[in-house]
C-alpha cells in the first residue's frame, strides 16, 4: 500500500543545497574577477601595441615624417589607423593617454580606469616601440 503523504523537501536538505550552491560561488566569483582583470590587462597591452603600430605607420605616411599629435587623429583618419573607440582614450578599464613631445617623439600611457577593479599595472610605450609596465600605486615607469 501507498502511503499517502505529501512529497517534497525537507528544510535540513534545502538548507545543505543552499550551503554547497553558496561555497561554490565563493570559491568561483574571486577567479571570474580574476580573470576579467587579466583580460583587460592584456587587452591593453594589445592596445599599446596597435598604437605603436599606428603611430609608425602615421609617421611614415606624412611628407614631412611626424607623429600624430592626438588620438583622434589616428582614429579620424581615412582609413582610420585605429578604432574610434581606442580614438576615444578609454577601452577595455584602460584610460589611455597620449602626447607628442615633439615631431620625432610621443608617449602613451595606458592607466586602470578603476584602480584594482580594471587593472592593476600601468603601461608605457614610447617611439622605441618597447612596452614598460608599473604597478597602479604610482611608482614611476623606467
Amino acid at each position: 500500500m501507498r502511503r499517502l503523504g505529501k512529497r517534497g523537501f525537507t528544510l535540513v536538505e534545502i538548507m545543505i543545497v543552499v550551503a554547497i550552491i553558496i561555497l561554490l560561488a565563493a570559491i568561483a566569483i574571486p577567479n571570474l574577477l580574476r580573470a576579467r582583470l587579466n583580460a583587460n590587462e592584456a587587452a591593453s597591452i594589445a592596445a599599446l601595441r596597435t598604437l605603436s603600430s599606428a603611430n609608425e605607420s602615421f609617421r611614415a605616411a606624412q611628407t614631412s615624417p611626424t607623429y600624430p599629435s592626438a588620438l583622434t587623429d589616428l582614429s579620424g583618419a581615412n582609413p582610420a589607423y585605429i578604432d574610434t573607440v581606442l580614438g576615444s582614450g578609454t577601452k577595455n578599464g584602460y584610460v589611455f593617454t597620449y602626447a607628442r613631445t615633439n615631431a620625432n617623439q610621443y608617449t602613451c600611457t595606458a592607466a586602470p580606469a578603476t584602480a584594482n577593479v580594471t587593472g592593476i599595472r600601468t603601461f608605457f610605450v614610447n617611439e622605441t616601440g618597447v612596452i614598460r609596465q608599473d604597478s597602479a600605486s604610482g611608482a614611476p615607469i623606467q
